[in-house]
């Protein structure tokens, strides 16, 4: 399995998945988000798997972050931003993304819940 885990060094959520994933020693590699946002490509698989599991555009979103609040991403998401023009916002700013961001070639999950990653990742 080829894991690739957007984080942000600062992030103390980001610091717990990567200990999670070296003590179940699963290989990785690391992007750091904010240098280098998910491609459209990356957001739009990540989105496909969040929407198999019931979630929605908005689970990508860093919605703790001052640039979420900031841009009023809530307010734009309410009135009717569609998935293409979030994924582009997105693709350009890597601070507006929930992180940790990991992905697969078939599978991937947004933030940190041990069991959630248990039971995609290990």
């Amino acid at each position: 399995m080829s894991l690739k885990v957007f984080e942000y060094k600062n992030c103390s959520t980001c610091k717990k998945a990567l200990k999670f994933l070296d003590a179940n020693k699963i290989a990785y590699t690391t992007v750091p988000i904010v240098e280098e946002p998910p491609s459209i490509s990356d957001l739009k698989k990540m989105l496909g798997y969040i929407k198999k599991q019931g979630g929605s555009i908005k689970n990508l979103f860093n919605t703790s972050g001052v640039q979420y609040r900031e841009l009023k991403i809530a307010d734009k998401l309410k009135s009717g931003l569609s998935d293409e023009e979030a994924l582009q916002l997105l693709s350009k700013n890597g601070k507006l993304i929930k992180r940790p961001f990991a992905l697969t070639k078939t599978t991937g999950v947004v933030g940190f819940k041990e069991e959630v990653w248990k039971a995609n990742l290990v």
